[in-house]
């Protein structure tokens, strides 16, 4: 049988197209590492709120975090909340509800925040993109000039929302993680927005150099393919896009993502199903991309920041991961050649949702559960 790095040699020789080249390179299992009892840093417990879900640092320091049921808080490091009015309804079951938060790349001049939800539909929820001004005064806060700039077309389904935000490094671009919604087959359906990473300028068009332009309303948004349920995106500091998604029993992913590439579910995992059965795994599809790291057992990843700042000099340039069935926050460094590994597992005691850092260095944790906490941590 020939070796997985002569089929996909083959496969480019073959002129294969942009979505099937995968990353050769074998992943590594980082599942049965050890959680740290002891920590390097001091946590600082600032505030409680009921199921908080995202949270986003603002440029001058203050944070926004969203509530699982609908409702936004702006809060100040010292932990001073004040609930932000005119949210869109949203729709609530399961995991379903109010998703991210992020500042717009020129949210210092414009106010501008973009956020994503499960809103209500005819045919069945859908999740949504919108953009908003926050304004501010006499201690109180609204969003104003509400705009959805995209709508899952395809509604209904259960949870597996994925509705993570990242912008580019230049500002010019929106990026959206939509999970498969429980429905995995649909992962590999081009014109169905489940289990995809989109590309949008940030009015809600289409780039016209996105891999599928002009193929379609789902397709010429896509920029990455495969995906089961995405709750991690961010950019590196050398411009990389990486990505991390839940796996079954199994199979939690962390990937770097190249444009028109395809990730593999639920063709393959590095999991099992819940009920037992194989799932083929990525060596089997060499046209598909694998993890260059995952964790089997899982840890549930949810959140996901690169480390710049001050505080931990030698957290610099590290991905800082959530892990919610890990009870952890979870460090993994990238080194010269690309490779991700788990670097340090800190045993926080308590499921993990989301983290930031913060301007100063100091990073942020909100707590999964209700009242879930929102918590800093300094050295």
């Amino acid at each position: 049988m020939p070796s997985r790095l002569t089929l996909v040699a083959s496969l480019i020789g073959a002129g294969a197209g942009i979505a099937t080249i995968a990353a050769v390179a074998q992943g590594i299992n980082a599942g049965n590492r050890p959680a740290l009892p002891d920590l390097p840093f001091t946590v600082t417990e600032i505030a409680d709120f009921e199921a908080p879900w995202a949270l986003s640092v603002l440029p001058e320091g203050r944070l926004l975090v969203t509530e699982h049921d609908g409702r936004l808080f702006l809060v100040t490091p010292e932990g001073e909340k004040t609930e932000v009015a005119n949210v869109p309804r949203v729709q609530v079951s399961g995991q379903l509800g109010l998703h991210d938060i992020a500042p717009a790349p020129d949210y210092a001049e414009s106010g501008v925040i973009y956020l994503s939800y499960n809103a209500p539909g005819e045919d069945g929820s859908q999740i949504v993109l919108a953009r908003a001004v926050l304004r501010q005064g006499d201690g109180s806060a609204h969003l104003s000039d509400l705009t959805e700039i995209w709508r899952q077309p395809d509604g209904g389904g259960g949870g597996h929302p994925g509705a993570i935000i990242a912008f580019d490094p230049a500002g010019e671009h929106v990026f959206l993680t939509v999970g498969e919604r429980t429905e995995s087959e649909t992962a590999q359906d081009p014109a169905m927005a489940r289990g995809k990473i989109l590309r949008l300028n940030l009015d809600g068009s289409a780039p016209a150099d996105n891999p599928w332009a002009g193929e379609g309303p789902v397709q010429s948004l896509t920029w990455s393919t495969g995906h089961r349920n995405p709750y991690g995106l961010a950019f590196a500091p050398d411009g990389v896009l990486w990505e991390h998604e839940m796996g079954p029993r199994g199979g939690d992913e962390f990937n770097r993502i190249e444009r028109g590439a395809n990730y593999g579910w639920s063709d393959v995992s590095e999991g099992t199903n819940y009920d037992g059965s194989a799932i083929p795994g990525h060596e089997t599809r060499p046209e598909y991309a694998a993890p260059a790291l995952y964790w089997t057992p899982v840890i549930a990843p949810s959140g996901l920041s690169f480390y710049s700042g001050a505080m931990f000099p030698d957290w610099d340039g590290s991905a800082l991961i959530g892990a919610l069935a890990g009870m952890a926050l979870v460090r993994v460094e990238i080194d010269a050649q690309g490779q991700p590994d788990e670097a340090e597992r800190f045993d926080m005691g308590t499921r993990i949702r989301d983290v930031a850092v913060a301007p100063d260095g100091a990073v942020w944790l909100i707590e999964d559960g209700d009242p879930g906490r929102l918590m800093r941590l300094t050295p």
